[in-house]
């Protein structure tokens, strides 16, 4: 029930029917320039992030709000708030226009971050699905 309220919470408007599809695996590297931050993995329904070595071995960059602890495995079944920004609000015209041109899933996380979660109005860092 509290997982269910997170999802819930976590996701602001235009965002409500997106779930994260059980059946697909990949991978997204979170970078900054050439440096790799780290990656958001899915695989099995489980949203894992986790920082690279190259960013632990810097100290220009401080960690994200969301991932505080740079030696943790952040784990999830829900796509955390960082990358949900990413994903731009699907009431906008024209982002429903090129959902439907490209036949790209609304409800599907890993489809949204794929075409519109590179780059973000909100931070400097950019997405790259890599698998």
């Amino acid at each position: 029930m509290l997982k269910k309220l997170k999802n819930i919470f976590w996701k602001s408007e235009g965002h409500e029917g997106l779930m994260t599809p059980k059946n697909v695996n990949v991978i997204f590297e979170l970078k900054y320039g050439n440096l790799l931050i780290g990656t958001l993995n899915l695989k099995n329904g489980l949203w894992t992030f986790i920082y690279s070595d190259a960013f632990k071995q810097q100290n220009g960059i401080k960690p994200l709000t969301d991932f505080p602890k740079t030696n943790k495995t952040y784990q999830n079944e829900a796509l955390y708030p960082f990358f949900v920004q990413r994903i731009p609000g699907l009431n906008q015209p024209k982002i429903k226009a090129t959902i439907e041109k490209e036949k790209i899933d609304k409800t599907s996380e890993v489809e949204l971050l794929k075409r519109f979660g590179q780059l973000s109005i909100s931070n400097p860092f950019q997405l790259f699905a890599v698998g």
